[in-house]
């Protein structure tokens, strides 16, 4: 899919939630977490958990574009764009009791994207009960889902002659599509198998797997597997792998550059491995590709920045909605920059030293044709400070 213009884009958002979309009604964990910042008068019925009285309907309107960007991190124009585009789906469509307003449904979910407060505390603070605060953001991460191929899109010819320009001129490395990695997003010890999920810091975990472009927009995303899963054998059970050796995908013999995780192919490229014997020019390959991959990093700080209930540890039971949940943020991150919102306040992700491995069978031909393409933009690269 190439890249459209907003009105276009908005076009085919509209077309995507016009689909009917089904809810669970499971809960999900709730834990123990402090109130915030904001006063306002409190319900005081006798042996009733105390929640605030209209903080959508009187306290959220009179916050300007500083104090609704602090509390829900994007800017009211952001939050409307997105609400007229998923309204159809947050709206009942049989009869039967009324629903909350579809911009309260979506302040609650963002509320929940966007700090690791528990459920008790949003159904404090928005004066809901559990059970519908848990409806509300599943329908409204269903109904981000289901946006996500209209603003999550592999470029076309023309962006990515601009993406490639883009990392050039920031790291001298010639035809760069797109940075790839992976991250790992924590989560309670899941019911059904728990040793599976543990990642090799000791956190059970989920995976997401993104590839971002030279503004830090997704133009790829894949969450889902377990934290005990390596970042090659993730990158092979995605529908990348598929494709990055299709090449139409890569126009102009461009590529992907990863870390040491991935394995050397001819539209992925991975530094060279130091042994204590690398060559002047292969120090300054590797200095020039690691500045290249600083832009999936930065786009990793800036959506845990954003979306802070990926920072800590998620609070959901459902591993099974998990990834609908991580795709929603990812999602809501490519609007804010679509929108041109640069959060100030962003979480250094540091990269994650792993081990190269040797390629074995058919992977061999192609890494042939990669490491003779490597060599020589290694050859040709102007040797920079290293």
């Amino acid at each position: 899919m190439g890249n459209l213009n907003e009105q276009e884009l908005v076009g085919l958002a509209l077309i995507l939630v016009g689909e009917v979309i089904f809810f669970s009604s499971s809960e999900e964990n709730e834990e123990d977490d402090h109130d915030f910042e904001l006063a306002a008068p409190f319900l005081t019925v006798n042996n009733v958990i105390p929640r605030m009285e209209n903080y959508v309907e009187k306290i959220v309107p009179q916050f300007n574009d500083g104090q609704f960007k602090s509390h829900f991190r994007m800017l009211p124009k952001t939050f409307e764009f997105v609400l007229n585009i998923i309204v159809p789906k947050l709206v009942r469509k049989k009869p039967g009791c009324p629903t909350i307003k579809p911009n309260k449904q979506f302040l609650i979910a963002i509320w929940k994207m966007v700090t690791p407060d528990s459920y008790r505390s949003i159904c404090e603070k928005f004066n809901v009960g559990r059970a519908t605060a848990l409806k509300y953001v599943r329908r409204v991460v269903n109904a981000l889902d289901i946006l996500a191929p209209a603003f999550i899109v592999w470029p076309n010819e023309e962006r990515a002659k601009v993406i490639r320009n883009g990392f050039f001129a920031t790291s001298n490395f010639p035809n760069v599509l797109g940075a790839i990695d992976g991250t790992h997003i924590n989560i309670p010890a899941p019911h059904d198998h728990p040793e599976s999920y543990v990642n090799r810091k000791g956190h059970h975990s989920i995976q997401l797997q993104t590839v971002c472009d030279h503004q830090c927009k997704f133009i790829n995303c894949y969450a889902g597997n377990v934290g005990s899963v390596h970042d090659q054998r993730v990158f092979h059970l995605s529908e990348l792998h598929e494709n990055i050796n299709n090449p139409t995908k890569f126009p102009n013999n461009s590529h992907l550059v990863g870390d040491a995780a991935y394995t050397l192919q001819e539209h992925l490229l991975v530094p060279y491995r130091d042994d204590g014997h690398l060559t002047e020019k292969q120090k300054n390959y590797n200095f020039c590709h690691s500045s290249s991959r600083m832009a999936i990093e930065r786009s990793f700080g800036s959506l845990k920045g954003r979306f802070r209930s990926l920072l800590t540890t998620l609070a959901m039971e459902r591993v099974d909605l998990i990834p609908k949940f991580i795709i929603a943020c990812c999602l809501l991150h490519n609007i804010c920059l679509l929108k041109n919102y640069d959060i100030a306040n962003t979480v250094e992700v540091l990269p994650e030293a792993v081990h190269d491995r040797d390629p074995v069978g058919r992977t061999v031909a192609i890494n042939r044709l990669a490491v003779f393409k490597r060599y020589n933009i290694c050859e040709r690269l102007p040797i920079r400070n290293v």
